[in-house]
């Protein structure tokens, strides 16, 4: 069984991504931002293992959810398990925003396996550290200018940068 570290769990979430969402708050983060919203998610040594396969009927009982979030702490930590869960995810017809205080720039430049698998599996990046000076709170499911809201399907599709628009 696989597991992952996780800070909890929000059941109906419609702030962390388009429609109601199961949102999964990841344990540990190295960005540590200013202002940062979760910060009890930053502790590695915090949170508790679950598995993904719980997490997955968790998740399927619920018939009004139109997709999940991987939010943080950083979810590019434990970019195996998600990847799994969100390949789970998709063939159950979810949708897969994710999180990261990284740039897609700097997640590609990791050339890591595991995190272009999780890229692979991503419907919409919300890129970005979090930055105190940029925060605007009329932005949609971001906290500051800076972050990105990226289409990865459209990004992979035209091999550029393609930003997310909803409606």
């Amino acid at each position: 069984m696989v597991s992952i570290k996780i800070a909890g769990t929000v059941d109906e979430s419609v702030v962390d991504g388009e429609g109601i969402r199961f949102t999964i708050f990841t344990q540990g983060c190295p960005h540590k931002c200013e202002g940062c919203h979760n910060p009890h998610t930053h502790d590695y040594t915090a949170g508790k293992n679950v598995t993904i396969e719980k997490l997955f009927t968790e998740i399927c009982e619920n018939p009004l959810l139109q997709g999940v979030t991987f939010s943080g702490g950083e979810p590019f930590l434990q970019p195996e398990p998600l990847a799994t869960l969100a390949k789970m995810l998709h063939k159950k017809g979810f949708d897969v925003t994710t999180y990261t205080g990284y740039t897609l720039e700097e997640l590609q430049a990791m050339n890591s396996i595991m995190v272009n698998a999780l890229l692979d599996e991503t419907d919409v990046l919300i890129d970005g550290k979090f930055i105190i000076a940029e925060r605007d709170l009329t932005l949609q499911f971001r906290g500051s200018r800076n972050q990105r809201l990226i289409d990865m399907k459209q990004t992979r599709e035209q091999g550029k940068i393609i930003r997310k628009e909803f409606n």
